[in-house]
């Protein structure tokens, strides 16, 4: 899904509780994507065929998007739920819909645009939706800042306006199997909703557009360098915690998660960029912790058997671990060739670390193509 650069559906409430992010976002190198992402981009683009082409979940079964496959338990735990509640919401089939539509504000702020989950209208009542596929935190209808920049987006878009023709009231939906939460509205509202966004935006777009410190900071891509978030942290690091009055200690515990987010964001940034092969002072990647698993499990399985060892568990083999345990009650020992030690992946570690740094092959490797090409 296509989203502007300066706002979108996403990030309309963090713009406008903080239109100086904006260009502090733009500076940043773009975020990996994630399995949880990929996922979910697969289950959008799915419901949209199903709804679109008037097919069955299971007529997309196999479908794979970045490695992520469309398999029976998508479908029953996402898919099945979320097309339920349309029911819920349409239980006289009598609403027109629209899916993955793109709509901007025109003249009124230019380049500024997102695409649609759904559009739907019943009567004198205009649906805005959106799908959340995330078993994360729930997501609420109520004053929803992305159903707002959608529904305020489709009014001002030709192909999606006659939703909103002569409407009574909007409601805006957030289905997040196996939940839906409703909130109905006014367009009054909307367009309210509409005013502030471009107060927002024409505030981000100066050069000395305002930082502020919320919820909002949770998501935003900028924590990192932000310098109300790291002069936040500076004024922690320099407090004598054992001279704080008990209402200071209450405020800085409410900022807790905002500092706890601060410090994720700064650590996934640092490892995104030693991934990408640029130096972050001393600090390096190293493996995380090995775990031993089976080189081959059916061989593993072959040999606990055969002396005497019940080789699994429920729903599958039993750790080296658990064999290890089991074996030396009986003065076995497990085969060297039998286990292998796994890293789960990289960590970020200081200079002094150690370990040795993880060789980021897959980047020297490209580079040297670049140079080659």
């Amino acid at each position: 899904m296509q989203h502007s650069r300066i706002v979108g559906g996403s990030t309309a409430k963090r713009v406008i509780a903080c239109p100086g992010s904006v260009a502090l976002v733009d500076k940043m190198p773009p975020s990996p994507s994630s399995s949880y992402a990929n996922e979910g981009t697969l289950l959008h683009d799915t419901i949209a065929d199903v709804l679109d082409k008037n097919k069955p979940p299971e007529a997309f079964l196999g479908r794979t998007y970045e490695g992520i496959t469309l398999d029976e338990d998508l479908i029953e735990r996402k898919l099945r739920p979320a097309l339920a509640a349309l029911d819920q919401i349409d239980p006289e089939g009598r609403m027109e819909y629209a899916v993955e539509s793109r709509v901007g504000f025109g003249d009124y702020l230019p380049d500024v645009f997102g695409s649609t989950d759904f559009l739907g209208r019943i009567g004198w009542r205009a649906v805005v939706l959106d799908w959340k596929f995330g078993d994360g935190i729930p997501v609420g209808a109520e004053e929803n800042a992305q159903l707002m920049f959608y529904a305020a987006a489709a009014m001002r878009t030709d192909a999606t306006k006659w939703v909103f023709e002569g409407v009574e009231e909007v409601e805006l939906i957030i289905v997040q199997p196996p939940s839906v939460k409703r909130w109905v509205t006014t367009v009054e509202r909307i367009k309210a909703f509409e005013g502030d966004l471009k107060a927002a935006v024409t505030r981000a777009l100066k050069p000395d557009a305002p930082l502020a410190a919320g919820d909002h900071c949770k998501w935003c891509a900028a924590k990192p360098v932000c310098p109300v978030m790291t002069g936040a942290v500076d004024r922690l690091l320099a407090t004598k915690l054992d001279a704080l009055p008990v209402d200071q200690i209450a405020h800085y515990l409410d900022q807790v998660p905002l500092v706890e987010d601060f410090i994720s964001g700064l650590r996934a940034l640092a490892e995104q960029m030693l991934t990408e092969g640029k130096p972050v002072g001393d600090w390096k990647l190293v493996p995380k912790r090995a775990t031993r698993q089976w080189a081959d499990e059916d061989k593993a399985v072959a040999f606990l058997s055969s002396v005497g060892v019940e080789a699994w568990g429920e729903p599958k083999a039993i750790t080296p671990a658990v064999a290890d345990k089991a074996l030396k009650k009986m003065k076995i020992e497990l085969p060297d060739d039998l286990v292998v030690a796994v890293s789960s992946g990289n960590t970020l570690a200081p200079g002094n670390d150690p370990r040795p740094a993880v060789l980021q092959i897959g980047h020297t490797l490209k580079k040297a193509m670049a140079k080659i090409q």
